[in-house]
């Protein structure tokens, strides 16, 4: 029997007809688990990252609390240019923050290619103890941020909400920008191969800020970046799914599929009907019910999962999962009981 066939995720991820709709959760490695503040530790994720042993241990805690039917790595999207020495960090309650923002042809110098054995070995070593702790039903889901997203870290030096020093970036310097961008998708390829030549079975790249952008400047100076990641991907381990996820992308998904990812992530904004209604009937879809239901108690959250299944509409190409990433004070135990309720109303 092949992985395929004896894992859902794998099976919708391809079109295929699963046992039952695979779930799992963005950010389910870490954020509300008990057992997960138990073990992390203080200070900043990227040194978590760096102990196999607990980031092997943290990824594995969703697949026994919530029964996943895929793992997704205990990592982030900055792992990369922090390993290569660019200078940023993931603080505590800010998230990504750079020493020195990105500014002129000269910061490309701390942009040197990702060299994964010598860079990241912790990575490549957490994913080979997950491919053997993982039951064969269960693939590990491995991850990368996207380049624009990593940019707009790198660029503005914090979280932004205008992204006015990426955007003035873009559009003042276009050469630069595309500079950056090559650097950024060398270490997202990079990035990914690593983990797939560990044993990782499938991948998303989160490019989570790019709604930000009009569809325009996303097909100029986003586009053939992203596509360059999935194509590369794709050559290199041929047949391996890859999804594309971003938030309040709604205006910009035709451009998001046309990069080339096997399935493509919703938000809670778009409906899985209007999606295929606008880009095919046979479109593989992940999603997307909204995080806060799932804040709003057990019925509330329940009733949303039942709207969420009813718009996919019995179709073989969809992966339960929420809009976003899981919030820091979700219950568990609703997250337990989505996962059973998604089970037992699909299976086939």
């Amino acid at each position: 029997m092949t992985v395929i066939a004896t894992s859902a995720f794998l099976a919708a991820a391809s079109g295929s007809s699963p046992h039952h709709t695979p779930a799992w959760f963005m950010r389910q490695a870490g954020r509300s688990l008990p057992e997960y503040k138990a073990v992390r530790g203080a200070g900043s994720i990227l040194e978590a990252i760096k102990q196999p042993d607990l980031a092997t241990e943290i990824t594995l805690q969703p697949v026994r609390r919530y029964g996943v039917d895929a793992a997704v790595l205990y990592s982030d999207i900055v792992v990369p240019p922090h390993a290569v020495g660019f200078g940023i960090d993931v603080a505590p309650g800010t998230g990504p923050v750079a020493e020195r923002a990105f500014r002129c042809a000269s910061d490309l110098d701390r942009l040197r290619p990702l060299e994964p054995d010598t860079d990241i070995p912790y990575v490549i070593e957490t994913v080979r103890n997950l491919v053997r702790e993982l039951p064969a039903s269960v693939p590990l889901l491995a991850f990368a941020g996207a380049p624009f997203t990593v940019a707009s870290y790198l660029v503005e030096g914090r979280p932004s909400r205008s992204y006015q020093n990426t955007k003035r970036l873009f559009s003042t310097d276009p050469e630069l920008w595309h500079q950056l961008m090559e650097r950024l998708t060398q270490h997202a390829i990079a990035f990914v191969d690593a983990q797939l030549s560990a044993g990782a079975r499938a991948f998303q790249l989160f490019d989570s800020w790019a709604g930000s952008l009009s569809r325009g400047d996303y097909d100029t100076f986003v586009l053939p970046h992203s596509r360059r990641v999935f194509e590369t991907i794709a050559l290199k381990h041929p047949g391996v799914p890859g999804i594309h996820f971003g938030i309040g992308c709604d205006h910009l998904l035709e451009s998001m599929l046309s990069a080339g990812p096997r399935v493509l992530g919703l938000d809670w904004r778009t409906s899985i009907s209007d999606a295929r209604a606008r880009m095919g009937s046979d479109l593989i879809v992940q999603g997307n019910l909204d995080p806060a239901l799932v804040l709003a108690g057990r019925e509330t959250a329940l009733r949303g999962v039942a709207r969420v299944l009813a718009d996919n509409g019995g179709c073989d190409g969809h992966i339960f999962n929420l809009g976003h990433g899981v919030d820091p004070s979700t219950d568990p135990t609703i997250l337990e009981e989505i996962v059973a309720h998604v089970h037992e109303a699909t299976r086939r």
